[in-house]
């Protein structure tokens, strides 16, 4: 029972805050009362988090809060399903999806060439992607792992940085590397990178290349432009993967550019083999703040949409101009549409 309800009750609460029930404990018995919709949903979030003990998992706070809203949803799969699939075990620690949005794009990348996941910050994408990589690796189902990001600088200008050319791109290619480490005992990293077998670099780099039998990844791919997103998909030789993971509402690119993430959803829609993975707010794995500021965020892009013209804000030296966000890249998109032969 203190597994279940946690230590001081603390999941108790927790179940309590999240449903409009009774739910009283004495000894080893749950009393529940209230209407029979929410006991229900109740009765059965107990009996998923009693599956969850058995299978040897640890409950969380942030656990249960993600399982509640699997049950509202009413998905058809067992949140015990979800949150017990593993990926891979490494370093005394397992990776597994954790919300069912995570399980399906995790799903996908087992059953298609392709996958696009698109969703914001702090849902899994890059780090499930690379779970997957390492996973395939070990089973010698490809031979080497690819990871590659536009080297874009986040709404700041660097300037010169000092040092070799791989000293110059390690700062754009250092959340990569943080992932990995997490997944590959690094005194082994050296070796597998030195060996060709592991590889970080700069979308830069892979123009001109064919890639046989790899798990590649492009993270960060609302940075990339139209022709980049088509040099990186071609690269694609025999017996790879490809991952494509990006924020479409995190652009660093010009204003006047549209984005090749945000248009290559039109152009490849109903292609075979290839899937786009959506995730949001509810699959944000970080911290419970992330997901209110995402909401928060979500909510301030629809109000300005709503007010018939392109917000404005403030700049620095008291002018006037576009926010940089969602109703620039539709308006990037719509250009790129009446550009095409045909669309005056």
């Amino acid at each position: 029972m203190v597994s279940l309800l946690g230590s001081g009750d603390e999941l108790l609460r927790v179940i309590e805050r999240s449903f409009d029930a009774d739910i009283h404990v004495r000894g080893n018995e749950i009393t529940i009362s209230g209407a029979p919709a929410e006991t229900a949903l109740v009765a059965e979030l107990f009996e998923e988090l009693t599956a969850l003990l058995a299978g040897g998992a640890e409950l969380t706070a942030g656990a249960v809060e993600r399982i509640v809203p699997m049950l509202r949803r009413k998905s058809g799969v067992r949140p015990a399903e979800v949150l017990t699939l593993d990926i891979l075990s490494s370093r005394g620690r397992t990776i597994r999806p954790k919300t069912l949005n995570q399980k399906r794009y995790v799903d996908a990348i087992d059953e298609h060439t392709i996958v696009f996941c698109i969703g914001p910050a702090g849902t899994g994408k890059t780090y499930l992607a690379m779970a997957k990589a390492v996973k395939a690796l070990q089973a010698k189902e490809v031979s080497r792992i690819i990871l590659t990001r536009p080297a874009v600088e986040a709404g700041e200008r660097l300037g010169f940085l000092p040092g070799t050319l791989y000293e110059k791109i390690d700062p754009y290619l250092r959340p990569l590397y943080d992932a990995l480490h997490d997944m590959i005992d690094p005194e082994s990293i050296p070796r597998l990178m030195a060996a060709g077998t592991i590889e970080v670099a700069p979308l830069a780099y892979m123009r001109g290349r064919t890639l046989n039998d790899s798990f590649i990844i492009l993270d960060e791919a609302q940075n990339t432009s139209t022709e980049q997103m088509k040099m990186f998909l071609t690269r694609l030789g025999f017996g790879s993967r490809i991952v494509v993971t990006g924020d479409v509402t995190q652009v660093d690119l010009p204003a006047n550019q549209a984005g090749g993430l945000q248009l290559v959803q039109e152009i490849l829609d109903g292609v075979e083999d290839i899937h786009f993975a959506w995730l949001n707010s509810h699959d944000v794995v970080r911290h419970r703040l992330v997901s209110d500021i995402v909401n928060a965020y979500e909510a301030y892009d629809a109000r300005t949409r709503g007010t018939g013209g392109r917000a404005q804000r403030l700049a620095g030296d008291g002018r006037r101009e576009p926010i940089r966000g969602r109703d620039r890249r539709e308006a990037g998109r719509g250009a790129s549409r009446g550009t095409r032969p045909g669309a005056q």
